[in-house]
């Protein structure tokens, strides 16, 4: 019904910058909050960025002056522009999306598939 769609993920240098997207498509009437999480290997998975619809962000501390989040809710789209990336930040970074309103007047959280994120040192 509602599917969301990552891309941008690879493999970088430390303290090279990588972008993410995460196009959200289906039934949708709006989405309140987008965000992205990140799952290192032994690690939970982890809050990095989230941000509402009105623009409103929060970050995890140890990305923030780093990473930035931004969405186009026109296109329910949310982006992560990650800069000075430390291989710390090696991880799969999942797109999630809560108070997702459909048209048939459901309220979703979904997750994308998720996007392998590379740092060497």
């Amino acid at each position: 019904q509602v599917q969301l769609v990552e891309s941008g993920g690879g493999l970088v240098q430390a303290g090279g910058s990588l972008r993410l997207s995460c196009a959200a498509s289906g039934s949708i009437v709006s989405i309140n909050m987008m965000g992205w999480y990140r799952q290192a290997p032994g690690k939970q998975r982890e809050l990095v960025a989230g941000i509402n619809s009105r623009g409103s962000t929060n970050y995890a501390d140890s990305v923030k002056g780093r990473f930035t989040i931004s969405r186009d809710n026109a296109k329910n789209t949310v982006y992560l522009q990650m800069n000075s990336l430390k291989p710390e930040d090696t991880a799969v970074y999942y797109c999630n999306a809560r108070g997702v309103l459909t048209t048939s007047y459901t309220s979703l959280e979904v997750w994308g598939q998720g996007t392998l994120v590379t740092v060497s040192s």
